[in-house]
Order: structure tokens, then C-alpha cells, then sequence
């Protein structure tokens, strides 16, 4: 039917002219040749090599070609810290109408959910929050249900400890340290009345759960999170209220874990612990899940209590020497500098990497940067402190020999690597993904790697990379070039086709837990390491991180969890955590800030990203408390 179209006459007329029949096909030719390209090898950003060595492909580092805005104007952040409080008001007005005073709303169903005691968690945990964006008509209308909550269960129901002290106690002692409103440091204590029975066990560390009418539950061993995360709510509650049963109650915890028995594990405090002998139950070491806010408690105790508490200073030094000596690895690919766990350690044998890395793991970053800001790492002599003394082989094992590797480095400088190389991952899960943002756990691929260590016992000891090992690589090299690990890299977006069929392979990782859960520990380490390096780049990407949030996870109420971050159009999750008001959006906004309501060296954030100033005993506190 188309033979009489002009067009078609056209390309009958061409077949008679060589020169244009050549051209054609050519085109053709060429055309077919793109498409088959195409199909067999996807097209990815191509990264360009610095200081790259075939003979060691992990002696260098590959180069990412996205350059972020440095000279981004003042107004435009101030427009995007606006942007995140209309979130903030967004998402909190949804729990006002559909939930409050309930714990937390559904954000598809505007149905309501009691999963934290039902005392309206959603609410203290965004107090401070109002106050650092100056809401507050949200904050008055939060203070009658503060004042008015009955802190009780049923007959059965427990509180769980953990949550109740770094959301509901953390929120009230920061909304308290920020506004001085005696109605909140009342309620702080009375909470902590009645929860005090929770500490029923000989060696003083909590319980899981408790009931205010004074029953408790959980069993004899315990988890190191849930029982080693409550130093900061406690001693900010002493100072305040100036009562010492809340100073007992957080050095008997500092204490227990300065005495414990660590020479299986390099020094370091795995996660499942007796809480009758206050001693480990395992050898199972995790900076994720379990176990990430204990180790974040060392360093920030330690800042709280203005620099005073050596013996947090020394545990933290320990944790985080066998973190940097071995559990952080390097991919094959892409050379993704990334965090672990491991079990099985021995003082002969390193423990088993499982090659696991957890979104709750990015906060290590932020982490790292602020001990590398606030304490003289590259001075450590200045504090009495000598890393060959506090941790070598006679005491930890094979595990000592990392306190002498590390003692030949800058430890500022090494702590920083640290710091960007896992910043830099966990930026690149997000970037990786069509939505923009973060899966909860990955697997790091490490097949075709021959860096396996020797066999012992039946399995690999220390399989993978260790990046220690490259770091000394690449110092025996001529430390030329960007440290391995360090460097902006170039993200990969797999096609539907690829990810359907499995066939992608240049991330370095699969996918375990796909699912993105509002989570904040990405957003603390970039601003922590904007606060720390002012590089913008950390800031910008925070900005993309927040877009996304604003494109796939927003609800006419609200903001929702996405079942998975590797499909389009992003499929939604019935729920709205608290954390993200108390920490997500509030870091988003003080990044994008221009002001610094709360400075890394007069606060410090409790693991909920609730600021307590930092605290100062006087004379007579020292004296009634009998700190030394």
C-alpha cells in the first residue's frame, strides 16, 4: 500500500545509483555493528585509570568523571534546607492527622502502628528536630501529649530497652538541652524510673525488655547494642538531673566492657555477651547490625565527657585499629573499599569474612572522620598513649600484629582514607540504583580474586583482599597516586535486561536485601565528612540522595519505604519509621544549612542523631559522682 508514497519511489530510484546504494549500506552496516555493541557489552560511564598497575590491579584506583558544584551559591542551599523542612512538615503533618498519638502512621494505608510501646515514639523522636528548623507550632502542639503520656504497658508487653532509651530518652534529654523546658527533663527521669528494673543482672548490663510495673525479659546472653548503648542518654541525664544512680548506671556498663576478656578478638567487642560475667559469648565481630552503636559509644562518650574518659578513648583505639586491620576489604573491579563482619577468630586465626556489607555499616565513615577531626590521632604520645602498648601480640593474637602495622602510619591521615574510601561505596549503592537510593545489604563479590590467604583448618583464613594489605602495596610502591580504595568512582546502572537475567557484572556486589527502609547512616557520614573536609561533593551528593527521596518515596501523607531501589517505577512499603524525622531529614537539613546550630566539638549526636551537649563536671559533681 505504499508503494506510491514519494518516499518509497525514492528508494526505488537509489538501487540504480551505486554511489548512494554504498552509503546506504554502509549506514546500515555501521548501525548493526552499534546495536550488537550494544547488547553484548552495556553501556557504562567509562572510568578513567590514575596510578593504575596491571601487574597489581589493586595498586591503584579508578577515577569517577562526575565533578560535583563546588561553587554551588549560599540562597540555593538555603533553598534546599527549605525543600527538607517542607519534607520534614509533610511527612510530620501525615502523623499529626492519621496517627498521632500513636507511634508511627502507615503512609499508603494512613492507618497508625504501636511498634515502639505506643507512646507515641514519632513524636519525641522529632522534637529536636522542630527546634533546629524553628517549627514551633509542631512542637507546641507535640508538648500536651508529652506531658500527658502514661509511661505503662499491659500485663505481657514489654518495652524494648535499646529503642526506648535512644528514641524516647535521647529525644527528650536533646529537645531538653536545646529548649531548657523543665516539663522534659521531668518526663526524661520519670521515664527512667521506670525502666530501672531492666538492670536486675550481676554484672549491671540491661536486659532486653522491660515492663514499668517492674517485670523484665530476655534471656542470659545478651546483644552487645542492645546492652552497651546507653552511656550517653544516662550520663547527660546525671548532669542534668544531678542524680548518681544515672552516672552508676552508665559506668557500670563503661567498666564491664573495659574489663572484658578480648584476646580472641583483637580487642575488639563481638556481639553476643554473658550478661551474668559481663563476658563475650562469641567471637562474631560486626560493625552492622547488633553491634554499631556500642562502637560508636566509645568515641562519642569519650567527646561527651569533654576528652576525660580514657578508658573509652583506649576501647575505641582497639575497636577501631582491628576494624581498619582486618575487616575492611577491597573489590575486585572497581576497587570498593567496604566493611564486614567475621566469625570464628581465634588468638591463632583471623576470623571468616562473610563479605556482608550493611547499610547500617555506613555510619563507620562519619564515624572515622570524627575521631579523625576531634582527637590527635597523628599525636596519640600527647594523651600517654602508645598503640604498641594498648594492643600487639602477647595480648590479642595473631590479631596484635595490627597494632604494630597500623603504629607505622599516619593514624589521622589512615583514619580519613577510611573514612572517603567507605563514604565513597556507600554513595556509589545509591548511585548505582535506577531509584537513586540505597539497598539495606549487599554481598561483595570477591570470585576470580587469588588473595585468599592460606588454608587453615579447612577454610580460607582471611579470604578477600584485606586493604591493609593493599595500603602497604601501594607505600612499598611509592605511595604515588590516590591511596587504593580513595577516589571518586563511577557508578553503574544496570539495565532491566541485565538485572533480570543476572548478567551484570561490573558493580562488584549483589544484591541481598533490596529493600530501602528510610535509612540514615549514608546521610550521617556525608554530612560528618562535609563538616570535617568541607569538600561540597559530600554535600552535592547528599542533594541527590535527598531528590530521589523526594521522587520515589513520597506519599500524600508522608514518605515510604520502598520494597525494592532496583526497579522503576519504585514500589512503595506501608511504613514510616521515626528515624527518619529524628535523623534522615535532619541530617539533610544541617548539611544544607549555612549556619552550625550544633558543632562537632560542643555536641555530640546519640546514635538516634539526638545532639547532648558536651558536659563538664565540676568539682562537687565529681566529688558526689566519684569520677576521678
Amino acid at each position: 500500500m505504499y508503494r506510491s508514497h514519494p518516499l518509497s519511489a525514492y528508494l526505488r530510484s537509489i538501487r540504480h545509483r551505486p554511489y548512494f546504494r554504498s552509503v546506504l549500506y554502509g549506514c546500515l552496516l555501521i548501525a548493526s555493528v552499534y546495536v550488537l555493541y550494544s547488547f553484548v557489552n552495556p553501556t557504562y560511564p567509562i572510568p578513567t585509570y590514575s596510578s593504575f598497575s596491571w601487574a597489581d590491579p589493586f595498586s591503584g584506583d579508578l577515577a569517577e568523571s562526575y565533578l560535583p558544584a563546588d561553587e554551588t551559591p549560599a540562597d540555593v542551599w538555603r533553598g534546599r534546607a527549605k525543600s527538607v523542612k517542607l519534607a520534614f512538615l509533610h511527612g510530620y503533618h501525615g502523623y499529626e492527622r492519621y496517627a498521632q498519638p500513636h507511634d508511627e502512621i502507615r503512609p499508603l494505608s494512613n492507618d497508625f502502628i504501636d511498634n515502639f510501646n505506643g507512646w507515641g515514639v514519632t513524636m519525641y523522636d522529632s522534637l529536636d528536630t522542630m527546634l533546629l528548623m524553628g517549627l514551633e507550632n509542631e512542637y507546641n502542639r507535640a508538648m500536651p501529649f508529652i506531658e500527658k503520656t502514661v509511661f505503662s504497658l499491659p500485663d505481657g508487653e514489654f518495652a524494648p530497652f535499646f529503642e526506648t532509651v535512644i528514641r524516647y530518652l535521647g529525644g527528650l534529654l536533646s529537645a531538653y538541652a536545646l529548649r531548657k523546658d523543665d516539663l522534659l527533663l521531668r518526663r526524661a527521669d520519670e521515664l527512667a524510673e521506670k525502666l530501672d528494673h531492666v538492670f536486675a543482672t550481676p554484672s549491671g548490663f540491661p536486659l532486653f525488655g522491660v515492663n514499668p510495673n517492674g517485670n523484665v525479659v530476655g534471656p542470659e546472653i545478651g546483644i552487645l547494642a542492645e546492652m552497651a548503648s546507653l552511656q550517653m542518654e544516662y550520663t547527660a541525664l546525671a548532669k542534668f538531673t544531678g542524680k548518681k544512680r544515672w552516672w552508676d548506671r552508665a559506668n557500670t556498663v563503661i567498666r564491664a566492657l573495659d574489663k572484658a576478656d578480648l584476646h580472641k578478638t583483637g580487642g575488639m567487642f563481638p556481639i553476643r555477651w554473658n550478661l551474668t560475667s559481663a563476658q563475650p559469648f562469641d567471637t562474631h565481630l560486626s560493625v552492622g547490625a547488633q553491634a554499631d552503636s556500642t562502637h560508636e559509644y566509645l568515641l562519642k562518650q569519650y567527646l561527651l565527657t569533654a576528652k576525660v574518659d580514657k578508658a573509652n578513648l583506649i576501647m575505641y583505639l582497639r575497636a577501631t585499629t582491628h576494624i581498619i586491620a582486618e575487616l575492611l576489604f577491597l573489590s575486585p573491579k572497581r576497587h570498593l573499599l567496604y566493611v564486614t563482619d567475621t566469625t570464628f577468630s581465634t588468638n591463632e586465626h583471623r576470623g571468616r569474612p562473610s563479605h556482608t556489607f550493611e547499610h547500617l555499616s555506613c555510619f563507620l565513615p562519619g564515624l572515622l572522620a570524627l575521631g579523625a577531626h576531634t582527637l590527635p590521632l597523628d599525636d596519640l604520645a600527647s594523651l600517654g598513649i602508645d598503640l604498641n602498648e594498648i594492643g600487639n601480640e602477647s595480648m590479642f593474637g595473631i590479631s596484635g600484629e595490627g597494632y604494630k602495622l597500623l603504629a607505622g602510619y599516619n593514624l589521622k591521615s589512615l583514619h580519613m582514607w577510611a573514612a572517603e574510601g567507605l563514604a565513597q561505596t556507600c554513595w556509589l549503592s545509591y548511585a548505582d540504583m535506577p531509584t537513586g537510593l540505597g539497598p539495606d545489604e549487599m554481598v561483595m563479590h570477591t570470585a576470580g580474586d587469588d588473595r585468599w590467604g592460606k588454608t587453615v583448618d579447612g577454610f580460607k583464613d582471611g579470604g578477600g583482599y584485606l586493604w591493609m594489605d593493599a595500603i602497604e602495596k601501594w607505600k612499598a610502591s611509592g605511595a604515588r597516586g590516590a591511596p587504593p580504595g580513595v577516589g571518586d568512582k563511577t557508578p553503574v546502572i544496570y539495565t532491566e535486561t541485565e538485572r533480570l537475567r543476572g548478567s551484570g557484572r561490573a558493580r562488584d556486589y549483589s544484591i541481598r536485601k533490596s529493600g530501602y527502609l528510610l535509612r540514615p547512616e549514608t546521610l550521617e557520614s556525608l554530612y560528618i565528612l562535609w563538616r570535617t573536609t568541607g569538600n561540597n561533593k559530600w554535600r552535592d551528593r547528599g542533594w541527590k540522595i535527598f531528590e530521589s527521596i523526594e521522587r520515589h518515596t513520597k506519599t500524600p501523607s508522608g514518605y515510604a519505604s520502598l520494597r525494592t531501589v532496583e526497579v522503576l517505577p519504585a514500589v512503595k512499603d506501608d511504613d514510616m519509621p521515626s528515624y527518619f524525622f529524628a535523623e534522615t531529614l535532619k541530617y539533610l537539613y544541617l548539611m544544607f544549612i549555612d549556619t552550625d546550630p550544633i558543632p562537632l566539638d560542643k555536641w555530640v549526636l546519640n546514635t538516634e542523631a539526638h545532639p547532648l551537649p558536651v558536659i563538664e563536671w565540676s568539682q562537687a559533681e565529681k566529688d558526689n559522682f566519684h569520677i576521678p
